[in-house]
């Protein structure tokens, strides 16, 4: 076993002397080597503390993807400190309810986003910043910090539409790489040195999750402050990029992008994926084109991630049956498929994914109803997602309990959405259901229920939505019927919704 660091901050400093000179961060016209980074993360932290900041306390930040955006989270880390990172898109009225739920003491927001906030203190993100990080004292700040403590609070959305705060330590996202060294996967594995890109949403795991990886094994950091599917062609060809991680709609979008007939993937030796299922013709084209090991992986926010995983050998002309799984657990972690009482399922019979890991959460922010929900106990956390165990170990997700919509990669609930179009003067009752959709998966579909004698047509319904919440959780069609089917107790049917649009799939997931 090597002896690797047990938080972010302690890696970050053992790679600054280990390889001072070598390249942290690129982003635009900015290139920040290691020794410098560190340097700039004790000051951001001591710069924390001497607003009046203490160890546990919230720092929140809105903005797209930057090396500025990465030192905070590192800074805070290195502060004892906790991440709050918010997701540029959604509406005003759900960034602020983010903001007072989590009472962050301070928001760093970026000026294209910058408005009246409810926080305490609010940091734009310009070259004042910079200013204000290159006054502070770059020695040690006094903070005892362990791999236990709470490192960043990502906001998810539940079943009633309310965000959760899930609560990641430093050990949920340092422990898997000791586990993958030791057990010698290296198809996941990243060495010092390696170029890797970030371009998926700060706000999401596979954001600033995969940055704070990054760190942690000592990489070169490319920074895009989002998805663009030629940019990244670029950076792959220009900085010899070997792993890289990519959500389906993007590595769609980067397929059908005009310079991938001759884009030079040669340098990548995996492509992982994830955060929402793959149809199977796009990954053949995938496999085809780019020419490299393809790895799956499967993982929530709750688990920091990628828990489990389909190796580059599973990809190969013979395992097409094998390609529409998940994959097999990654070392240190156990699975099982339960019941809704928690009992443990046979292999081939459709359950509750539950995980046990050291990735698990530690819970959800002030929830403790949730927590308890997902925490079941001895370790184990409810996932929400319907899945199977084959005999081999090889897990097949069928369908989201929860009834969880994932439209390019972004997680939509129905209550939200539904609680948005329900205010509609016009409308007396509403469903909102994932339905199948060739670019990204699944796309949000509405089942309208009009009041006696209202009129009503699809573009008010979606605009009306579009006022309310984030663009991407807004229905993208609207359907007209006369009743919600319900149960006895007047719960909504939505699997006799979902079926029409998903006869003749497989799985009832995209």
């Amino acid at each position: 076993m090597t002896d690797l660091p047990t938080t972010f901050g302690e890696a970050l400093f053992r790679h600054a002397a280990e390889r001072p000179h070598q390249v942290a961060l690129r982003f635009e016209d900015r290139v920040t080597d290691y020794a410098t980074f560190d340097r700039h993360v004790t000051q951001i932290a001591n710069g924390l503390l001497a607003m009046g900041m203490k160890k546990g306390d919230r720092v929140a930040y809105l903005g797209k993807n930057s090396d500025w955006a990465v030192e905070l989270a590192l800074g805070t880390a290195r502060a004892g400190m906790v991440l709050v990172p918010v997701i540029w898109r959604l509406a005003p009225a759900e960034v602020d309810g983010i903001l007072s739920d989590s009472a962050a003491a301070v928001l760093f927001v970026e000026p294209a986003f910058e408005r009246s906030f409810a926080a305490a203190q609010v940091v734009v993100m310009d070259e004042a910043f910079a200013r204000w990080r290159d006054r502070q004292s770059d020695t040690p700040p006094p903070v005892s910090v362990t791999e236990d403590d709470v490192v960043l609070k990502l906001y998810t959305s539940g079943t009633t539409g309310a965000p959760k705060g899930v609560m990641l330590s430093h050990a949920n996202g340092i422990r898997q790489r000791q586990n993958q060294i030791d057990a010698k996967i290296e198809w996941l594995l990243a060495d010092p040195g390696d170029a890797t890109i970030i371009a998926m949403p700060y706000g999401h795991i596979g954001g600033v999750g995969v940055a704070l990886g990054a760190v942690n094994s000592g990489q070169e950091l490319i920074i895009h402050a989002e998805y663009d599917a030629g940019d990244l062609m670029d950076a792959i060809a220009a900085h010899k990029v070997r792993r890289l991680f990519l959500v389906p709609a993007a590595i769609g979008l980067m397929l059908q992008h005009p310079k991938a007939a001759t884009a030079d993937f040669s340098s990548i030796e995996t492509l992982s994926y994830g955060a929402s299922p793959i149809p199977l013709p796009l990954l053949q084209q995938a496999v085809e084109r780019i020419g490299c090991g393809f790895v799956q992986v499967y993982g929530m926010t709750e688990t920091w991630g990628s828990i489990v995983a389909m190796p580059p050998e599973d990809h190969m002309p013979g395992r097409e049956h094998k390609m529409t799984a998940a994959g097999k657990a990654l070392p240190g972690v156990e699975l099982k498929i339960i019941d809704e009482n928690g009992n443990e399922l046979p292999h081939g019979q459709i359950g509750e994914v539950a995980i046990r890991s050291p990735n698990n959460t530690r819970g959800y922010w002030n929830k403790p109803e949730e927590t308890a929900k997902a925490l079941i106990g001895d370790g184990w956390l409810r996932t929400g997602d319907a899945g199977i165990l084959d005999e081999e170990g090889y897990l097949f997700i069928q369908d989201r309990i929860k009834d969880m919509i994932i439209s390019g990669a972004e997680n939509v609930y129905p209550a939200e959405v539904e609680s948005a179009i329900y205010s509609h003067p016009a409308v007396a009752d509403v469903a909102v259901i994932g339905v199948p959709d060739p670019k990204w998966g699944e796309a949000v579909k509405a089942m309208v229920v009009l009041k006696s004698g209202a009129s009503c047509d699809e573009a008010a319904i979606i605009t009306h939505a579009r006022e309310r919440i984030a663009g991407f959780k807004c229905p993208k069609s609207v359907e007209f019927i006369d009743a919600l089917p319900r149960n006895p107790s007047g719960k909504i049917l939505r699997r006799t919704l979902r079926e029409p649009f998903w006869a003749g799939h497989e799985r009832r997931v995209n």
